[in-house]
């Protein structure tokens, strides 16, 4: 897609849209709050994809920088979906030299397999050797305690 621009730092997100579809349409994490999603890009590698000044799309990483990353909350709005911008937001991250280096990329995915496989992306080499604790209403449980 042409004229997309890449940028990179929370303090250049539209936390308030990411929050918007996080919230609101994604299936993982409907509900949660503001808070929670200002906090968490606080503490990540985050990627924007902008059109027009816009923020069309999002994603980020939790990572060490040296030996591990866990991709997260990747999103592209609705109407620019099918363009290539995940794909954009993914080759930025990719080319950063401490992405080069990293020994193991993680995510987790219900619908997009075919764009990750793209990027080298696989199935769990040994799925038995991964351990969960998996508390996907967490953060509704958290909003609660916090009212």
């Amino acid at each position: 897609m042409q004229d997309v621009v890449i940028k990179t730092g929370k303090e250049n997100m539209d936390v308030e849209m990411i929050h918007r579809f996080l919230s609101q349409d994604s299936y993982w994490a409907k509900g949660i709050s503001y808070a929670l999603v200002d906090n968490s890009l606080g503490n990540s590698f985050c990627t924007g994809a902008f059109l027009d000044g816009r923020q069309i799309g999002f994603g980020r990483v939790i990572t060490d920088y040296y030996t591990f990353a866990w991709f997260a909350d990747f999103l592209v709005l609705p109407e620019y979906r099918g363009r290539g911008v995940a794909k954009q937001i993914l080759s930025h991250i990719l080319a950063q030299p401490w992405s080069k280096r990293l020994r193991r990329i993680m995510l987790n995915t219900s619908s997009a397999h075919g764009l990750y496989r793209q990027f080298e992306f696989k199935d769990l080499k040994n799925p038995s050797y991964i351990q969960e604790i998996y508390r996907p209403g967490i953060h509704l449980q958290l909003l609660q305690e916090e009212e």
